[in-house]
């Protein structure tokens, strides 16, 4: 049996070095800068051979290729991904924001899922959920001690199939049970309203293949409803990014014509480019998205609030408009998520999203693990920040790229770890979680207000250190 065991493992391992010799010649073909490695190649094959044969258990000989994939592409930096046939499927639905579901956008508040916004049309839409409906079971499981990953698997599924949910209504103080039909779902990425007269809202959660469409549609919503706009809010705040010409449409809307949005380099001749606001850059078989926009849009007063959530894609945004001097930048230190990644096709069902490149403003400013600093600091409530200092930044992240002149944040450090005790302390006290956010764009959005306040002239209250704020304590 052992005997065999070893031939089985050494003809795996010579399938192995043949095929990898196939690759190393199709590498000097195709011209690769340099020829691969044919003995740590060599290697990799032993191991290959080694677990197929004296490994406890059979292995999938495919599952063992794609984690060794997954571990060379993981180990670059914290972007590059290798997408097996399921994690292909998922990333391909949310580049273009269509899934099978009910219809929700959602959050997290008290372990159950809250319903920020039913999406129009949606299951859940004509259902009449509301926000602010807690969700409490899916199907018979209860939601309390689910993660928001799996309380989102619970609700998507296949086309016409059921799902069962038990909805708490807090405004009525009562639960009530009702079924939707799964259905596919084209998320909205773009919301927008009137907070005030001659002020409106708009905000992008994330940048993806309907943004551009739906972004030039609501600003269209806001010009017929207020002719005579006098300021705008973009709220940009935890979107973590998406597809680059979302964000050059986006920044198009509101620059000069053929204004530089951002540039890029990186070690390949295509990966060194410079991006502009025209429609070459950004529009697709369906034309200009932008052109029916009215003429104001490019000169109305303009507030871009983003905090540590924002990254990438809008970064791209704020940054442009920054060194445009386009708009006022109100919040916090952004993400700095300042490297392109292009997906490269494998086979049908897998890809390679890989880091080919890094983003700089157009005044040439690199991004990556920095971030764009805002014109005014804005806490999150009134009362200060609650979970500022816990989110993580690209220069908290194992493996990030970094740049030259790229320092530890001590400081930063030190006042996470300060805001991860009082917030232990907290919870080992009341047993209860701190209370959420305020949601995005509601009359009790601090930051919101704060940039009205900006568009109107008012007084702006900026954030505060703590030290300041137990000063005004003691004075008041």
């Amino acid at each position: 049996m052992g005997a065999k065991l070893k031939v089985a493992g050494f003809v795996g391992v010579g399938v192995l070095a043949g095929a990898l010799t196939t690759m190393q010649l199709q590498a000097f073909a195709r011209g690769s800068f340099a020829p691969l490695p044919l003995e740590e190649l060599q290697q990799l094959a032993a191991v290959f051979g080694m677990i197929k044969s004296d490994y406890v258990e059979s292995v999938d000989e495919k599952k063992l290729i794609n984690d060794a994939i997954s571990g060379m592409v993981s180990g670059l930096d914290p972007h590059s991904q290798f997408f097996d046939k399921k994690n292909f499927k998922e990333f391909r639905e949310g580049t273009t924001g269509k899934f099978v579901g009910i219809g929700i956008e959602m959050g997290m508040e008290d372990g159950l899922v809250k319903v920020v916004s039913p999406i129009e049309g949606s299951p859940a839409f004509r259902a009449g959920l509301k926000s602010g409906d807690l969700i409490t079971r899916i199907d018979d499981t209860p939601v309390k001690g689910l993660t928001v990953d799996q309380a989102v698997k619970r609700m998507r599924g296949e086309p016409n199939t059921k799902v069962s949910l038990t909805i708490f209504r807090k405004d009525e103080s009562r639960s009530f049970p009702v079924t939707l039909t799964r259905e596919e779902i084209r998320q909205q990425s773009v919301r927008s309203k009137i907070v005030e007269p001659g002020y409106a809202w708009l905000r992008i959660s994330v940048f993806q293949e309907r943004s551009v469409e739906d972004f030039a549609r609501k600003m269209d919503e806001i010009y017929k409803a207020e002719p005579n706009l006098k300021g705008l809010v973009l709220d940009l705040r935890n979107d973590p990014g998406g597809l680059l010409d979302g964000a050059i449409a986006v920044s198009a809307a509101f620059l000069p014509a053929d204004t530089v949005v951002v540039t890029t380099n990186g070690q390949v001749a295509d990966s060194k480019a410079t991006f502009k606001a025209a429609p070459e850059f950004y529009a697709r078989r369906g034309g200009d998205p932008l052109r029916r926009l009215p003429e104001a849009v490019k000169k109305v007063p303009l507030v871009v609030l983003v905090n540590e959530g924002s990254a990438s894609a809008s970064e791209i945004v704020a940054g442009a408009l920054q060194d445009h001097k386009r708009a006022t930048i109100m919040g916090a230190q952004t993400f700095g998520k300042g490297s392109v990644q292009t997906w490269r096709p494998l086979t049908a069902d897998t890809a390679l999203k890989i880091t080919t490149a890094r983003y700089y403003t157009p005044q040439g400013r690199s991004i990556q693990a920095t971030g764009i600093v805002p014109d005014v600091w804005l806490d999150e409530t009134a009362d200060g920040n609650v979970f500022a200092a816990l989110r993580l930044r690209e220069a908290d992240l194992d493996k990030h790229l970094t740049t030259p002149d790229e320092k530890k944040d001590d400081a930063r450090t030190k006042a996470r770890d300060e805001a991860r005790k009082r917030l232990e302390e907290q919870l080992s006290k009341s047993k209860e979680p701190p209370k959420p956010l305020p949601e995005f764009g509601s009359l009790e959005d601090w930051p919101l207000r704060q940039a009205l306040n900006q568009l109107q002239g008012k007084t702006v209250i900026a954030s505060k250190t703590a030290s300041e704020r137990r000063a005004e304590a003691k004075t008041e």
